[in-house]
């Protein structure tokens, strides 16, 4: 798949619930997207193996002064990874660290409160979580985001990913049960030049999805 690109992220989606199929249809699982990228892809797979669709929030924790790099994530119960290594290298101080977090903390609070729009955070205990994003970078959000899940005692944690680069994919294969990625191009460009549309996601369109998803699994359990 040299050179290939996905049309969006609901052609990502679909893509992944293919591969999917025969592992996550079962009714103790549940597709969890790390918004706001991940939702429309996940929101494809929870469509087709008309499974229940959450979020995860987690936030990037950006490099002071290049934002764009990671040097951490942050997940909604206040677990940090930081990249130590990166943070050394460009001698980032506790204190600026400090700043990020907590800016970063607010604007997850800020997300949950949006997106959950009232709804109960969902039990994860006994449940097979698929975790799923657009694309591994670095690694660092999902990396926390897989922690974080583990916190909630689920039986078993899958990752699905349209892209990802070889490293970062090494890194969250040795962290979850499995991991599913289409795409591994060597070299590694950005997330977005996988894609033929990679228009941001807004937050509308992030509670517009969960909306949808939240009717049709109350639609399912109605004609149950």
């Amino acid at each position: 798949m040299n050179g290939f690109r996905f049309m969006n992220r609901a052609d990502a989606g679909h893509r992944l619930a293919i591969l999917l199929e025969s592992s996550a249809r079962r009714r103790d699982t549940v597709v969890l997207a790390l918004p706001r990228g991940g939702v429309p892809v996940a929101y494809e797979i929870a469509a087709e193996l008309h499974l229940p669709l959450d979020v995860f929030v987690v936030r990037k924790l950006g490099l002071p002064g290049h934002e764009e790099l990671a040097m951490g994530a942050i997940a909604a119960d206040g677990r940090v990874i930081l990249d130590d290594a990166l943070i050394a290298a460009a001698r980032i101080s506790q204190a600026q660290i400090a700043a990020v977090v907590a800016r970063e903390s607010l604007e997850v609070q800020r997300r949950i409160r949006m997106y959950r729009d009232g709804r109960a955070e969902r039990s994860l205990k006994g449940q097979v979580v698929i975790l799923v994003d657009d694309g591994l970078a670095t690694g660092s959000t999902m990396s926390v985001a897989i922690h974080a899940v583990r916190a909630h005692d689920p039986s078993s944690v899958i990752v699905a990913v349209p892209v990802g680069s070889r490293e970062a994919c090494d890194d969250i294969e040795s962290l979850a049960d499995t991991l599913i990625c289409l795409l591994q191009p060597e070299p590694f460009d950005a997330v977005g030049a996988y894609y033929q549309d990679f228009t941001q996601t807004g937050d509308d369109e992030v509670r517009r999805y969960l909306a949808e998803a939240a009717l049709t699994e109350a639609g399912r359990w109605l004609a149950v």
